[in-house]
């Protein structure tokens, strides 16, 4: 438990991906992706609550049918401005640390998770966020990203991010400008930045697939007993790699209408 501060997973989800629509049902060993996330993620310890943010888009339904039937907490907001639909899930579940998950890392890792928020909790001087995925100096794999802010500071970029990328991607106004926040970046080393572990393609879902096959369906592995198989078995790697991750300065169209 995290104290005096209440510190809330929060991870975005819905069904309407561009490259890979529905990807947050697809099974993955014998359950849906969104369940595979947040049954991981709730293994943290810094974690005092994890909440399931949807859109009011009548094709999430389905999500939010799943999180009531695992008992998930959830909330519904905006379906391309992920900044206010975070934000209004923070103030639903009176967080006052936020940490940023999504749904389509089913590799997500708690301890990874709780390494990113320990870090935050400990800085001295204090931070406004954290992070372990600056795209230009990325070293833990892709897909196992966490963000860590304040609600202060999430509240501040709310009221003041106007570029369509900031609304979309939730956090770039906390760290796209030196200065304006303090922030503190997680790294590992050696660096594992060119690993791609995220599900936003079939090439991608096909690899998490055959990682969780690897391990009999189970999903209490480590991201070091997926690297050490990956390394392995090199083959497993080559899967996708040739997906392009999308750029910090993708955004959905819909913001263009």
């Amino acid at each position: 438990m995290s104290g005096v501060r209440r510190v809330v997973g929060i991870v975005q989800a819905r069904m309407a991906s561009s490259r890979l629509p529905g990807k947050m049902l697809e099974d993955i060993g014998g359950q849906p992706m969104l369940v595979r996330v947040v049954e991981r993620a709730r293994r943290a310890r810094t974690l005092d609550e994890i909440v399931v943010a949807t859109t009011t888009d009548p094709d999430d339904q389905a999500l939010v049918a799943v999180c009531e039937a695992r008992r998930y907490k959830h909330f519904r907001g905006h379906p391309t401005d992920v900044l206010d639909r975070y934000y209004q899930a923070a103030r639903m579940f009176k967080a006052d640390i936020i940490v940023r998950l999504t749904g389509d890392c089913p590799l997500i890792d708690p301890g990874v998770i709780d390494q990113t928020v320990s870090a935050f909790l400990e800085a001295e001087p204090p931070v406004d966020f954290a992070t372990n995925r600056f795209i230009d100096d990325r070293t833990f794999p892709i897909g196992l990203d966490a963000e860590v802010c304040t609600v202060d500071a999430l509240h501040k970029a709310w009221e003041q991010a106007d570029r369509p990328h900031q609304r979309e991607h939730v956090m770039p106004y906390l760290y796209e400008v030196e200065g304006r926040f303090r922030t503190l970046h997680v790294r590992t080393s050696p660096s594992y930045g060119s690993l791609r572990w995220t599900v936003d393609t079939a090439a991608d879902l096909e690899f998490v697939r055959q990682i969780y096959a690897c391990f009999d369906g189970r999903d209490d592995f480590s991201w070091l007993d997926v690297l050490k198989l990956v390394e392995e078995r090199p083959e497993l790697g080559r899967i996708n790699a040739a997906v392009r991750h999308r750029d910090l300065t993708d955004f959905d169209e819909r913001w263009q209408t």
